[in-house]
C-alpha cells in the first residue's frame, strides 16, 4: 500500500493538470529505507509529448546525486496519462527500473465523469510484472 500525505497527493495532481496536454513526470523522494514519500520533485518532460514522457538525462543524474547526498531514495516515480486511463503502458513497464518504488499514474483524460477525471493510481512494477496497490491519503504521517 502507498501511504501519501494529502499535500503530496495534491501536488502530483496539480503538476499533471498544469502540464496537460503534455504528460507530467517527477519523483517523490524519501529517507532511504523508510518507504515514506516526503520531498516532491517535479521534473521536466524532456519529450514534451501528450503520449510519452522522458526524464532529461542530465536532470535525472543531478537528482540521483542530490538524493544520494541527502541519504534519500525515489519512493514514488510518477507521471500522467493525458488520453488514457491511469495504468502502466508497455513503455512505462520497460522504463520501470526502481523495484522498491511506487509507480503513480494520474489520468487527465477528458470525457470521464468529474469524480473520475483525475484518476490517481499506484503500482509496483518488478521484472515486468504490474501489481496495483491501494493508496491511502493521510493528512500527516503518524510517528
Amino acid at each position: 500500500m502507498l501511504t501519501i500525505t494529502r499535500e503530496l497527493h495534491d501536488a502530483i495532481v496539480a503538476h499533471a493538470r498544469a502540464d496537460h496536454p503534455d504528460e507530467a513526470c517527477g519523483v517523490v523522494a524519501g529517507p532511504a529505507g523508510t518507504g515514506r514519500p516526503e520531498r516532491f520533485i517535479p521534473m521536466l518532460n524532456a519529450a514534451r509529448s501528450p503520449t510519452f514522457y522522458e526524464f532529461d538525462s542530465g536532470d535525472l543524474l543531478k537528482l540521483y546525486r542530490e538524493m544520494d547526498d541527502r541519504d534519500e531514495e525515489p519512493v514514488i516515480v510518477y507521471h500522467s496519462h493525458t488520453a488514457t486511463e491511469a495504468y502502466p503502458s508497455r513503455t512505462d513497464v520497460s522504463y520501470a527500473s526502481e523495484p522498491e518504488a511506487h509507480y503513480v499514474l494520474v489520468s487527465t483524460a477528458e470525457g470521464t465523469a468529474p469524480e473520475d477525471a483525475f484518476q490517481f493510481r499506484s503500482f509496483r512494477i518488478v521484472d515486468g510484472e504490474i501489481t496495483e496497490e491501494d493508496v491511502k491519503v493521510v493528512e500527516t504521517y503518524s510517528a
